[in-house]
């Protein structure tokens, strides 16, 4: 039985919590985030991106969130307790994205809804 992509995020929304753009502003401002998540590919990430976010593309999320692995990303490795939210252009890929950090033991990841286009028209800040 085949799954569409819809009903993957549908599943993930059992999950992991969504917050908007501006809870994440609000949240950076108050120093209630420790990292911001971008999963963006490359050439998205050129276009424009949230100060200090740490940007690991979605296709390789597992290796760079696991500690064991040799090229893994200290900043994200095995913290699986800090406080993360997850983005992408329009929020299907952050929220899969999350869940697959839910699922590998991380306990406080969340999905901006609406991804960057949803950041950029709420007129906030981008690099």
């Amino acid at each position: 039985m085949s799954v569409s992509a819809e009903q993957l995020m549908s599943e993930a929304r059992l999950t992991v919590a969504e917050i908007s753009p501006q809870e994440t502003h609000q949240r950076l401002e108050g120093h209630e985030l420790d990292i911001v998540l971008d999963v963006r590919e490359t050439s998205e990430w050129d276009e424009g991106h949230i100060a200090n976010a740490l940007h690991t593309p979605r296709g390789l999320l597992e290796w760079r969130a696991d500690p064991d692995f040799p090229k893994h990303e200290q900043r994200l490795a095995g913290q699986t307790a800090a406080r993360i939210v997850v983005l992408c252009a329009s929020g299907g890929r952050s929220l899969l994205a999350a869940k697959t950090l839910h699922e590998m033991g991380y306990t406080d990841v969340c999905s901006m809804r609406g991804g960057m286009t949803a950041w950029k028209e709420s007129g906030l800040p981008i690099e």
